[in-house]
C-alpha cells in the first residue's frame, strides 16, 4: 500500500472522531507513515492540525504528539524552536511514563535522535524496543533508529548489526520506505567499517528502494552515504564532488553534518590551491551554537583553513580536539586529526604528522571504523617509510571479479546478471579498478590484463 494512501486513511479517520486524543494519535500515525517518504513542506499541515487539538489544561498524550511532529518538521525546515519542541516531547513522555505506549515510545526515540543526542537512545529506550510486540513496521522503524543511534554515538559495529536486523524486519513487514532508509544508513556504516563491497551494494539497493517507495526524504540524503563510500575507498574526486552537492543542497541539517560538510569542502579547496573558493564557502556561514556537534572546534578549524601552513593555527586546532568529547563527536574528532596530520606530513613535519595521525588511528580503531583506519594507517606507513605488503594486484576480490567478467566482452548489465549484483555495483567496482590501474576504458583494461600473461609466456 502507498504510504500516501495509508496516511490519507488515517487523516480521514482523525477528522471523523470527536475524541481529541484519538484524533491526535491518528494524525501522529499519519506523520510516521509519511516521515520517510514526504518532504517537510508536505508534513507542515500536520503540525497545524495537532496544534488545533491542544487544550488548557493540556492533555499530556496530545502534547507529546504535537511537540514531536513540530520538532521533527521544524528541524527539517531549520525552525529556531525545533529543539525546544523536541525537548518538550521527550520530557513529557518521561514525566508521564508514556514509554509503554508504542506510539509515544517511537515519538520519544525519534525526538532524541533528531535532537542529535544518539548516546541517550540505548540507555533510555532499548529495553522498551526489545519488549515491543505487535506492529512489525513500528518494530522495524525503532530497531533502525536504535542502530543509527549506536553508530552515530561511535559504536559502528553494534550500529551495523542493528541496521542489518532492521532491514530484515522491514522486508518482513513489506515496507519499502523503512527498508530504503535503513539500507541508506547501512551503506554509510559499511563504508566506515571497511566493507566497501557491502557498502556499494547497499548504496545501489538504497537508491532503487527509494525510487520504488517514492521517498524524497531518502533520495535527498543518499549522497551523504555515497560520500562516505568515496572517502573510505580513497576516491578524492568523487568525494569532493559529493561534498559540493551536499553543501549546495544543505543536506546534513538533520544529521548534524551541515557545518562539517562545508568546512570539509573548504579544507579541500584550501589544500588544493583554491583559497578564494574556501573563503567564499565559510564567509556565508556563521559558526553554529556550541551545542551543535563539532561546534567547539569549528572556529579553530576556520582559522586553519585560512592559513593551512601556519604552525600556530595548526596547534590551535589540535588543542581544540579536547572540546570534542561527546559520543556524537567521536568521528569528527578522528577526521580532524586525520586532516591535520596529513597536512603536517605534506609540510615535512614528520614527528607532528605521526603524533596527530596516531590520534586519528586510535579514534577510528576504538569505533570500529576499519575503512577509515586503513587509510590513516597507509598514511602513517608512508611517513614512517614502511613498505606496503606485496600484492599481486591492487584490486579487491570483488573488483577483480568484475574486471575479469567485463574483460571477456560483457556489458555492465550482462556482467551484473552473471555475478548476481546490480549494474550500478558493477559500474562502481569498474570505476575503482580503472582508477587503481591508471586506465580509462575497456581496451586499456584488456591490455593491462594481457601483460602478466605475456610476461609469464616469455619466461
Amino acid at each position: 500500500m502507498s504510504r500516501d494512501v495509508e496516511a490519507d486513511r488515517l487523516l480521514a479517520a482523525a477528522r471523523s472522531t470527536t475524541d481529541p486524543v484519538a484524533a491526535a494519535r491518528l494524525i501522529a500515525e499519519a506523520f510516521l507513515e509519511l516521515s520517510r517518504t514526504a518532504d517537510a513542506a508536505t508534513l507542515t499541515p500536520l503540525v497545524q492540525r495537532l496544534d488545533a487539538l491542544r487544550s488548557d489544561p493540556p492533555r499530556p498524550a496530545v502534547e507529546v504528539l504535537y511537540h514531536t511532529v513540530a520538532g521533527v518538521v521544524g528541524s527539517r525546515t531549520q525552525q529556531p524552536r525545533a529543539l525546544a519542541h523536541l525537548d518538550a516531547a521527550v520530557r513529557l513522555a518521561d514525566q508521564h511514563r508514556l514509554h509503554s505506549d508504542p506510539l509515544h515510545l517511537e515519538c520519544a526515540v525519534m525526538c532524541t535522535v533528531t535532537a542529535m543526542r544518539p548516546h541517550l537512545v540505548r540507555p533510555g529506550f532499548a529495553q522498551f524496543i526489545a519488549d515491543l510486540d505487535g506492529d512489525p513496521a513500528r518494530k522495524a522503524r525503532l530497531v533502525a533508529l536504535l542502530g543509527l543511534a549506536d553508530a552515530w554515538s561511535g559504536n559502528l559495529l553494534r550500529g551495523r548489526a542493528g541496521l542489518r536486523t532492521a532491514v530484515e524486519l522491514a522486508r518482513a513487514a513489506q515496507r519499502l520506505d523503512i527498508e530504503a532508509e535503513a539500507t541508506s544508513w547501512l551503506a554509510k556504516i559499511e563504508a566506515l567499517c571497511g566493507d566497501l563491497d557491502a557498502a556499494a551494494d547497499c548504496l545501489a539497493r538504497a537508491r532503487d528502494l527509494a525510487a520504488r517507495a517514492g521517498s524524497s526524504w531518502v533520495a535527498f540524503h543518499i549522497t551523504e552515504c555515497a560520500a562516505a563510500l568515496h572517502l573510505a575507498s580513497g576516491d578524492q574526486d568523487a568525494w569532493a564532488g559529493a561534498l559540493e552537492y551536499l553543501v549546495a543542497t544543505f543536506v546534513g541539517v538533520t544529521s548534524g553534518l551541515v557545518f562539517e560538510h562545508r568546512w570539509e569542502l573548504a579544507t579541500h579547496y584550501a589544500l588544493h590551491g583554491r583559497p578564494g573558493d574556501a573563503a567564499a564557502l565559510l564567509d556565508q556561514m556563521p559558526d553554529p551554537p556550541l551545542g551543535w556537534p563539532g561546534a567547539p572546534a569549528l572556529p579553530a578549524w576556520r582559522a586553519w583553513i585560512a592559513a593551512p601552513a601556519d604552525t600556530a593555527a595548526m596547534a590551535t586546532l589540535e588543542a581544540a580536539f579536547a572540546g570534542l568529547n561527546r559520543p556524537v563527536e567521536r568521528l569528527s574528532r578522528a577526521r580532524l586529526a586525520w586532516l591535520l596530520g596529513a597536512q603536517h606530513a605534506r609540510l615535512g613535519r614528520r614527528a607532528d604528522a605521526i603524533r596527530v595521525l596516531e590520534h586519528a588511528s586510535a579514534g577510528y580503531a576504538a569505533m570500529g571504523a576499519a575503512g577509515l583506519l586503513a587509510r590513516v594507517t597507509a598514511e602513517l606507513d608512508r611517513i614512517a617509510g614502511v613498505a606496503p605488503a606485496p600484492r599481486a594486484t591492487p584490486l579487491t576480490p570483488a573488483e577483480a571479479r568484475v574486471v575479469q567478467t567485463v574483460a571477456g566482452g560483457l556489458s555492465n548489465s550482462q556482467a551484473a546478471e552473471l555475478l548476481g549484483i546490480s549494474a550500478k555495483t558493477v559500474e562502481f567496482h569498474l570505476g575503482n579498478a580503472y582508477r587503481k590501474l591508471g586506465i580509462h576504458n575497456r581496451a586499456e583494461l584488456t591490455g593491462t590484463l594481457a601483460q602478466p600473461r605475456a610476461q609469464a609466456a616469455g619466461s
